[in-house]
């Protein structure tokens, strides 16, 4: 078990630093994993030092100076733990008492089956809670270099925005070439310029959320003709140029502009983003829309709503020409129009050990989407894991790492690469980011259940049930306990 200090002092002297604050991590960058990092180590009484460059050095997509601002969707995807891999780790999250996952329940939005967040609540939350903390110092200030030789535990944090000069700096020390890829932002726009008479209230199969009731989403509906035209407009559209060295980056297959999707068939996005599944239009009850475009509500006030999965790498003025083709969105007025940023990732099975620390600077532990995941919740459950390995190195307990029969350890494996069979020593070689999925999991024996009438099967709800309480149950174990840690 991780000892817990009372106080700053008495984690001094457990240690034998001479003053409370002395000896402790940092952690460089305040984005989602950097602050769950943060939180961890204050949490089992370990001193931290958090590095922030915003608002001194703003990226490409961030706009304020708060810790673990969304920049990209409001969404942490499906909240579902018995029968989605996300909301299982959202629930493993719970349990080992995650600042991210206590803010963003905190500052939940309706949005159906997933978990979304009013984002400037949710970030504000965030930054306060580390503020607050008498173990955790927040500098302001980017790090253009390797850390400081006395600085003898640091968590690398910094995202895929990763500042240029951090990342030449660690490029050169790994001796890799730097992988990338193109991840995008869908755009924002304000409630009162959408057309009610066209649209409607309503969530997918009217299903109810952990933020709302059965109609959290704005559908906007298309018929044939207007569909086949809004994808000839989108792919006629101008698109963002690409710099000549960044040609040959790819896209994450998880977040593509749907322009790109758009060039895959015509018939791409009526199967992706704009399916028209599960949605009764009331205004014309006879008549099933061809496609859908939906819109999830983005604050608190339900003044803002995004355009769901409508990234895009469009140019601006494009955007509001083409978007407004959309049924019911032919006044919309923009909050914020898409983009495209490029993210900047490790090869981490092949430079990182099993407890997420640099081969060739075991000082150095990586989290986030720095290390290889993709997404908001992956990045601060790598962050959770990164806190709690250099929590327990500092004050000299043994922690292993979490099962990989969990979402924490399935995750951590994958980025890891198990840690590295011959299998994972192929991994290094196309390892790519990725979200959890239940395809990162160990296979689950069939099993019976006084409910069913033969063998459970292998495939389909029960499998997916039975590894996320097998998850669970493994997870108490590594927790060590068999009670959730109760919240600060």
């Amino acid at each position: 078990m991780i000892f817990r200090a009372s106080s700053p002092l008495e984690w001094a002297r457990r240690v034998g630093l001479g003053s409370a604050m002395a000896g402790g991590v940092h952690v460089i960058g305040g984005g989602l994993a950097g602050s769950e990092a943060a939180w961890q180590l204050a949490r089992d009484g370990v001193p931290v030092v958090l590095h922030e460059m915003r608002p001194g050095r703003q990226t490409e997509a961030h706009k304020t100076g708060a810790c673990a601002e969304l920049v990209c969707s409001n969404s942490f995807r499906s909240d579902e733990w018995e029968t989605n891999a996300v909301g299982l780790l959202h629930e493993e999250m719970r349990r080992a008492a995650s600042l991210i996952m206590a803010a963003a329940d905190a500052n939940k939005l309706p949005a159906g089956k997933a978990l979304a967040v009013d984002r400037e609540g949710f970030a504000a939350q965030v930054t306060q809670t580390l503020e607050a903390h008498p173990l955790i110092e927040i500098a302001r200030g980017e790090i253009t270099g390797l850390p400081p030789t006395e600085w003898d535990s640091v968590i690398v944090a910094t995202g895929p925005l990763t500042s240029p000069a951090l990342a030449r700096t660690i490029q050169d020390l790994t001796g890799e070439a730097e992988l990338a890829f193109f991840d995008a932002i869908a755009p924002i726009l304000h409630h009162d310029s959408i057309d009610m008479n066209v649209c409607w209230r309503q969530s997918r199969y009217d299903k109810t959320g952990p933020g709302g009731g059965d109609a959290d989403y704005i559908n906007c509906p298309l018929d044939k003709g207007q569909y086949e035209a809004f994808i000839a407009a989108l792919l006629a559209a101008e698109k963002t140029a690409f710099k000549d060295f960044e040609a040959t980056t790819p896209y994450f297959e998880g977040c593509l502009p749907i322009e790109v999707m758009a060039e895959r068939g015509v018939d791409t996005l009526r199967y992706g983003p704009m399916k028209p599944v599960g949605l009764t239009n009331p205004h014309r009850p006879g008549a099933k829309p061809h496609a859908v475009v939906q819109l999830r509500q983005d604050n608190a006030l339900g003044t803002l709503w995004n355009m769901v999965g409508f990234q895009t790498k469009l140019k601006h003025g494009e955007q509001a020409r083409v978007f407004r083709t959309i049924p019911g969105l032919e006044q919309a007025e923009f909050a914020r129009l898409g983009g495209l940023h490029r993210n900047t990732f490790l090869n981490s099975p092949k430079l990182l050990d099993i407890s997420l620390r640099l081969k060739a600077d075991t000082r150095l532990r990586f989290a986030g989407q720095i290390a290889g995941v993709e997404g908001y919740v992956e990045s601060a459950a790598i962050g959770l894991i990164a806190g709690r390995f250099a929590a327990a190195e500092k004050i000299g307990a043994a922690l292993s790492a979490p099962p990989p029969t969990t979402a924490l350890g399935a995750l951590l494996n994958h980025i890891t690469g198990g840690h590295l069979s011959e299998e994972g020593q192929a991994g290094a070689r196309s390892f790519q980011p990725m979200n959890i999925n239940f395809g990162l999991f160990p296979p689950v024996a069939a099993t019976t259940s006084p409910r069913d009438k033969g063998p459970r099967s292998s495939k389909g709800f029960e499998r997916k049930r039975a590894m996320a309480g097998r998850a669970l149950a493994d997870l108490e174990c590594w927790l060590g306990r068999k009670e959730p840690i109760a919240a600060e």
